[in-house]
């Protein structure tokens, strides 16, 4: 069972909950701070309740698509929105929706003019529309950034042309930030100093990626631009941190063992400007090498990250200040799978959520890790249940987190899974109003929780105030309407069962 406590003191003074410290073990009790009363929150007690996996959806490449790189993005009417980089009417690949349920629809089919291959998740805008990329396809097969809206309407803002020089970037293959000022950022995994394209013309390499920003429809800026010594081939996309700057991970470049090996990787920082600065290269040892996901920003400030490789050779999960400060948290063995592949999610518990590829022909698997490092494996895939996740994963609305895979299913074209945890209940907030007591609290869709109170915290015996039942949204409420007043202590509790 897992609990978290609140408490409504003599006098019936309202009390605001905080949230638990994310990854620290419960204590006896915490006072946090102050509202009318103090606010007494007690333990959060560990016990096993069961992961639940759900395969919602097996691509068939026809109408649906195939191969989804990308994570999901949830709508405001609730249904999640991805991309698959191959199938549809073209076989160029499709913009999808699915609802929780698994009942899925294709939205778009690309047809090469309009791009080709998306290998990057939706973004949503502040103007309601998702936004996203292509890896090819546009005016020169060099990629595409487009608007598409709820009612199917996709526009084509920018294709990467490749025809400047130097050249801009090219392939982009990971998902767009927007910022405050209303444009939307990301990264091209190739292009920039020498030729256009891993695919294309010229004889001076590959051409390192870059950082673009789409400044209105049609307006593209190229603010940095990499040169291998400060990193290459960015395939993560960037993060907007909590100090207005931007942060990023490259998959080669930085520090290398010869004069012609690119090196392990990098994280680096961006201001507005378009100033970049490397605040961390990966060495290839322990601290892992190969960055393919983007960066994700704790609670704590720090940057949490992953590593396909290094490590024991199967990868690492790691966290890394602004300044710099690298933290190891994890180094995969070959028992977890291994070689992650998709970047980090913070969950609603405060501790992070990712999936590993799968090493050496294995089929990937979801985990977990807490802040200081403790680390749990949830789910392994078979590959009849999905193989090869690459996207990151989503926690939605309801509470549970939504993925898909690269590979695996029923007709071994990927799939969109669920994966409903028992987290902790976090009570969100305690009222009264008329002699009633609210009681809410963060819940996952399809777990059990259960409502109770006690009058006196020294005996083990506390009370019911609802019978267990099982959420259907990420927040339930309970009231108690008998008991309170002016001399009454009463603590209340909520029970994941």
């Amino acid at each position: 069972m897992k609990t978290q406590l609140a408490a409504l003191h003599k006098g019936s003074r309202i009390c605001a909950i905080p949230e638990p410290v994310p990854g620290r073990k419960p204590v006896l009790a915490l006072l946090m701070r102050l509202l009318w009363a103090g606010v007494l929150v007690l333990p959060a007690f560990e016990a096993g309740a069961g992961v639940v996996f759900t395969n919602l959806h097996s691509f068939t490449g026809t109408n649906d698509g195939a191969n989804p790189y990308a994570g999901l993005a949830q709508g405001s009417d609730g249904n999640l929105y991805g991309t698959a980089s191959s199938g549809g009417s073209n076989n160029l690949g499709t913009l999808f929706k699915i609802s929780a349920n698994g009942e899925l629809s294709l939205l778009y089919s690309f047809n090469g003019t309009n791009g080709a291959a998306p290998h990057a998740a939706l973004v949503k805008g502040t103007n309601g529309s998702f936004y996203g990329t292509t890896y090819g396809g546009g005016a020169s097969n060099l990629g595409t950034i487009f608007q598409f809206t709820i009612d199917g309407t996709l526009t084509t803002l920018y294709s990467f042309i490749g025809t400047n020089n130097p050249y801009q970037g090219a392939n982009p293959g990971a998902a767009l930030v927007q910022a405050s000022d209303g444009s939307f950022y990301g990264t091209a995994g190739y292009g920039g100093w020498t030729n256009a394209s891993y695919y294309g013309p010229g004889v001076n390499g590959q051409g390192y990626g870059s950082v673009f920003q789409l400044i209105s429809n049609g307006t593209v800026a190229f603010p940095a631009v990499f040169g291998n010594t400060n990193g290459a081939y960015p395939a993560g996309g960037l993060l907007l941190g909590r100090d207005g700057s931007f942060y990023g991970t490259t998959t080669w470049g930085g520090k290398g063992i010869t004069r012609v090996f690119p090196g392990y990787g990098t994280v680096f920082k961006m201001t507005p400007d378009g100033t970049l600065t490397n605040i961390y290269l990966f060495t290839g040892a322990g601290d892992g090498g190969f960055i393919y996901a983007g960066l994700a920003q704790g609670r704590d400030g720090y940057l949490y990250g992953a590593a396909f490789s290094g490590g024991s050779a199967y990868g690492t999960l790691f966290k890394v200040s602004t300044n710099g400060s690298y933290i190891s948290l994890h180094t995969f063995s070959y028992s977890d799978s291994g070689s992650p592949y998709g970047g980090l999610t913070e969950g609603s518990d405060g501790n992070f959520y990712g999936t590993t590829y799968g090493a050496y022909a294995g089929y990937g698997s979801v985990f977990s890790v807490t802040p200081s490092g403790a680390f749990t494996n949830l789910f392994f895939f078979n590959s009849t249940n999905g193989a090869n996740p690459v996207g990151v994963l989503v926690q939605g609305a309801d509470g549970n987190f939504y993925g898909t895979t690269s590979a695996g299913g029923a007709n071994g074209l990927g799939t969109v899974f669920r994966l409903s945890v028992p987290l902790p209940p976090v009570i969100k907030a305690l009222t009264l109003t008329n002699g009633t007591v609210t009681l809410s609290w963060s819940a996952v869709a399809g777990q059990t929780y259960q409502a109770q109170y006690s009058d006196d915290l020294t005996t083990t015996n506390w009370s019911f105030l609802t019978k267990p039942a099982v959420a259907n949204s990420g927040v339930m409420t309970a009231t108690d309407s008998d008991g309170i007043t002016s001399t009454v202590q009463r603590f209340y509790r909520v029970v994941l069962e």
